[in-house]
């Protein structure tokens, strides 16, 4: 298995990327490619470990790549004219089976565009979407769209909602995960046309496409433990994401702050140090890597823009269990036999 990096996509390139790698590299069995420019590769690897990357590992490789797509840049105009970016590079090589999955931090309007026109999508979905994963009591939820389609119609949170029920049964083995539409609340007649369409929709076709759709869930509602994903459009996604992780953090910062705060403090939170831990754990959001693109050809996963190198080692280790899972496999095979029922 062939692990695609982008190395210099995201906020903290290429230091973040490269570590990332490195930390990844006796954690996973995958050989890894790191894409980019060869010259600044080599250099920081041997400036953070004085080694050259062949003394590393032998499963640790890399791809030259002389231009970058910047996150100011135009996705549509960047994608076509910088064909030597580390991002087209990647999108090419999972494209030719040179890779198996393609991990960048870099544009995400870029990283959408790439993997639409490039790597294609699958027959029958017409929006790829981020499918990204959050905790919740005692498990995970999964949220589409995470923000790669900011305007969304009826029929593409459908097929969100789809990909996502697929994606679950094969990828975690949930049987019938519970799937929730996130809405201001759970009455059908609540919320803004395209959620009220949805709903509809959703309520419509959910048994014949084996959707266990369970209404309109309340933000409050979604870490509940009892929804397995919740569909939304790429616009309120990437709100409810970004709030969520920044009230991890504000949670974390405020608890440690509190138990650290004085001698006394420090000495009666020793006995729950554990539980503080394994608290801390569930709230990270960087152990649960990056987000899939649910929709293209090929596994492709979004890795946070501002990326430390734990979240890349992470996120590497997530890529490999994708592509063992076969979750992009079993989902074409299923939209091909749904197409096939249709005709």
């Amino acid at each position: 298995m062939k692990i695609l990096l982008d190395a210099m996509g995201g906020d903290n390139a290429p230091d973040a990327n490269i570590k990332g790698a490195v930390e990844a590299i006796n954690k996973v069995k995958a050989e890894v490619i790191l894409i980019g420019k060869e010259e600044i590769i080599r250099d920081k690897i041997k400036e953070f470990y004085g080694k050259e990357i062949e003394e590393i590992s032998d499963r640790l490789k890399i791809k030259n790549a002389s231009e970058t797509i910047e996150m100011e840049d135009q996705p549509t105009v960047a994608i076509r004219h910088k064909k030597d970016s580390s991002m087209v590079v990647g999108f090419k090589m999972l494209k030719e089976g040179e890779g198996d999955v393609f991990i960048s931090a870099g544009n995400s309007g870029a990283l959408l565009t790439g993997a639409t026109l490039i790597v294609g999508r699958i027959k029958g979905i017409d929006r790829p979407a981020l499918a990204g994963i959050l905790p919740a009591y005692k498990s995970q939820l999964l949220l589409i769209d995470a923000g790669s389609n900011t305007n969304c119609k009826p029929i593409n949170l459908l097929q969100f909602a789809q990909m996502s029920s697929i994606y679950l049964k094969n990828t975690y083995g949930i049987e019938r995960p519970a799937i929730g539409l996130l809405n201001i609340g759970t009455e059908e007649t609540k919320g803004n046309d395209l959620v009220k369409e949805s709903y509809m929709l959703l309520k419509e076709k959910s048994e014949e496409l084996d959707i266990n759709f369970v209404g309109n869930v309340e933000g409050r509602d979604a870490f509940s433990g009892k929804i397995d994903a919740i569909v939304t459009d790429g616009f309120t996604g990437n709100v409810f994401l970004k709030t969520t992780e920044g009230l991890g953090k504000f949670v974390k910062r405020t608890l440690t702050e509190s138990l650290t705060h004085n001698l006394l403090s420090k000495i009666l939170a020793i006995p729950a140090l554990p539980s503080i831990k394994k608290f801390s754990k569930t709230m990270d959001y960087k152990s649960y890597g990056g987000a899939l693109f649910l929709g293209v050809k090929k596994p492709v996963v979004k890795a946070h823009g501002s990326s430390d190198k734990l979240l890349f080692q992470y996120t590497i280790i997530q890529a490999e269990k994708f592509v063992e899972n076969k979750a992009v496999e079993k989902m074409i095979e299923q939209f091909e036999r749904q197409k096939n029922e249709e005709k």
